[in-house]
């Protein structure tokens, strides 16, 4: 009875370790399967307010008019210093409250029929995407006429969403060049730009990061707050420690 006890635990044990393993390995291998591309670091500060505000105006401007943000209310900019009548001068186009959710008018349904598929709420994509793979998928749309939109993107191929920053950006052409690597012909990929837009490349690039900078903010507005509430709990905690300890050896001090 003992030994099938003991075999049982044994394969209990090492099926929980299987599982476990395949939990913490399974992102990375989500993460090389779809970084088919080098992603570039996004410059992420979401402490700058300033950043913080021009990314919710690009938001509002450029994104808001076919991809919602229903977890997030208009009254949560406050966070980054604008006031509601702020808020509702500049910032509330489609809707009148200002503690309304970021929705759109646009039905799934019309969306899917436009596109080929509905825009996805953009709440939390910060968090299921990453912060890199936005930055980097902003930046790398270019022209291909064989498209229904007659954009592509290096990140995304055959993305349905055509480039609506076109006119900041400008308009980039993919140059495909193959060489003799050590597994064969390899096919390097790059991108040029053909005609410039109303923006430099770095201006552009400072918009992209200042709206990925609002999209992880809008990912979790509490960040800041949480990770500060983080440390004081540790602190204290810590103190607790001391004291526990303190009591500890006080009580057991007479005892052999």
């Amino acid at each position: 009875m003992i030994g099938m006890l003991s075999s049982a635990m044994h394969l209990m044990t090492r099926t929980m370790t299987k599982l476990l393993l395949l939990i913490l390995l399974l992102p990375f291998a989500a993460t090389a399967a779809d970084e088919h591309v080098r992603l570039d670091q996004a410059p992420i500060d979401i402490r700058d307010a300033a950043s913080l505000q021009r990314g919710a105006k690009i938001f509002v401007n450029y994104c808001l008019n076919c991809h919602s943000a229903q977890y997030m209310r208009y009254n949560r900019l406050v966070d980054i210093g604008l006031t509601d009548q702020q808020i509702r001068d500049n910032l509330m186009f489609a809707s009148n409250k200002v503690g309304d959710t970021m929705t759109v008018a646009m039905r799934k349904a019309d969306g899917a029929k436009w596109f080929g598929t509905a825009p996805p709420d953009l709440t939390v994509v910060a968090r299921s995407r990453g912060p890199d793979w936005i930055y980097t998928y902003l930046r790398s749309y270019y022209r291909d006429d064989s498209t229904t939109t007659g954009w592509n993107n290096l990140v995304f191929p055959s993305v349905a969403m055509p480039h609506v920053l076109w006119e900041l950006q400008g308009q980039q052409v993919l140059t495909v060049e193959t060489h003799e690597g050590a597994h064969g012909k390899e096919q390097h990929r790059t991108l040029a730009l053909a005609s410039a837009g109303t923006l430099s490349s770095p201006e552009y690039d400072k918009l992209v990061a200042d709206l990925v900078n609002y999209l992880v903010f809008m990912g979790e507005p509490m960040q800041i707050t949480r990770t500060r509430m983080g440390y004081v709990v540790l602190m204290g905690l810590a103190v607790l420690f001391v004291l526990a300890y303190l009591l500890k050896k006080e009580y057991w001090k007479d005892v052999h």
